[in-house]
């Protein structure tokens, strides 16, 4: 199926200033908030097993670690949802001005 010529363009910029593209903030939040979910939990994965490993205290070290980094990972979420919130927060009053 070719476009016609009377197809409107897609939005492609937010902001004319810096020349964003209207998707590039949300991948950058979906990755920040990615990282807080994956990161923590793979550390903890890799750390209890090793201690598991040099403790002979298996399923304790992993447990424990995986659990600390669990909390770490809710700890890192809600500081980046919240600094998310601030800047959306932000802009509207900004545009409301």
């Amino acid at each position: 199926m070719a476009l016609s010529e009377n197809t409107p363009p897609r939005k492609q910029i937010v902001n004319e200033d810096t020349k964003i593209n209207w998707w590039q903030p949300a991948l950058i939040m979906f990755g920040r908030m990615s990282f807080w979910v994956v990161a923590p939990v793979v550390l903890g994965l890799v750390v209890g097993r090793w201690l598991d490993r040099i403790l002979d205290a298996e399923p304790w070290g992993l447990i424990s670690v995986v659990g600390l980094a669990f909390v770490i990972s809710m700890i890192g979420l809600v500081k980046e949802a919240s600094r998310e919130y601030e800047k959306i927060a932000n802009e509207n009053k900004e545009s409301k001005k």
